[in-house]
């Protein structure tokens, strides 16, 4: 059965220093997902090249702003374009457009506002120890996450709606835009569901993972910033 282009969704794709995979990212993503708007963030290599040779549109940060910064201006850009919903999708080949064409099916059909990936309700990959030990003390450190009852909170694949992208903004430019995204949804009247996704753990999408450390400053900064 032929796969049906999706027109309705946009996929924002933050890429930094991501030349060597992002425009396979971008081709997987275009068989289902037309609309595709890649953040260049300042970046250092020929990433801004790879994404010009593609059928993505391209945006392009002067200098490196981080990936939160980089996801609302993919927001803001795909909004001007009528999108009716909104996929974050990482750059580095980890997340599947499989796993992506379901969770936009649950927003499409109306038995949600927002869908959030996790890779620990269904999937078949086994999430390495110490990744699993961040992403757990991360949830369980955070109270939004814990009011939305969240098995991972800071999973780069996510599914919303016009409606929530059109209230929320993301102010907080660095990775702590994940807590900021959480904690805003918690606050909200927003109908949010966790579906299961599949990681890809390859040597490189490893390599851009995040410490342990690192995962709770995102938590001790969000903090901060709410005082």
């Amino acid at each position: 059965m032929d796969v049906v282009a999706d027109t309705g969704t946009w996929v924002v794709v933050p890429v930094y220093n991501e030349e060597t995979v992002i425009a396979d990212v971008v081709d997987e993503i275009r068989v289902r997902f037309p609309n595709v708007v890649c953040i260049d963030d300042g970046s250092r290599d020929a990433s801004a090249e790879r994404i010009a040779g593609t059928r993505a549109h391209l945006v392009k940060h002067p200098i490196n702003l981080g990936q939160g910064a980089s996801l609302q201006t993919g927001i803001d850009y795909a909004l001007r374009r009528g999108a009716e919903r909104i996929v974050t999708f990482d750059a580095d080949g980890q997340h599947d457009v499989a796993d992506a064409a379901r969770m936009v099916e649950i927003v499409r059909s109306g038995e949600a506002d927002v869908v959030l990936g996790s890779r620990f309700l269904d999937s078949t990959e086994p999430v390495p120890v110490l990744k699993r030990l961040v992403l757990r003390t991360v949830a369980a450190l955070s109270p939004a996450s814990r009011k939305l009852k969240l098995t991972d909170a800071h999973n780069g694949l996510r599914v919303l709606s016009r409606p929530v992208v059109e209230e929320l903004r993301i102010s907080m430019n660095g990775m702590a835009h994940a807590s900021e995204i959480v904690a805003a949804l918690a606050r909200s009247s927003w109908r949010i569901v966790e579906a299961p996704v599949t990681i890809r753990y390859t040597e490189y999408s490893q390599s851009k993972g995040q410490s342990l450390f690192n995962g709770v400053n995102i938590l001790f900064d969000l903090s901060v910033r709410q005082r």
